[in-house]
């Protein structure tokens, strides 16, 4: 019997990977020894697009922080879902 994977399980545990990953670059900042694990690259839109209808304002905006520390929190959040 073979057991299938929920696609709904992966996802979640990459997102968790990821602000998981984020936290633990962030609390090593301050650490001499572990600030590589807040190196990394931001992208995104650095001012929000604003929308104004005059009765109805909309405004569009998206940062994305990839560091090390979120990319080994995807690879660990990997190997979990793949030994479930």
């Amino acid at each position: 019997m073979m057991k299938s994977k929920n696609s709904w399980v992966l996802l979640l545990m990459l997102l968790s990977g990821i602000v998981l990953g984020g936290f633990i670059g962030e609390m090593a900042a301050g650490i001499s020894g572990l600030s590589w694990l807040n190196f990394g690259q931001s992208f995104g839109l650095n001012d929000p697009m604003v929308l104004n209808f005059g009765i109805l304002v909309l405004t569009f905006g998206l940062s994305i922080r990839i560091t090390m520390a979120s990319i080994i929190g995807v690879i660990i959040a990997i190997l979990v879902y793949r030994f479930l």
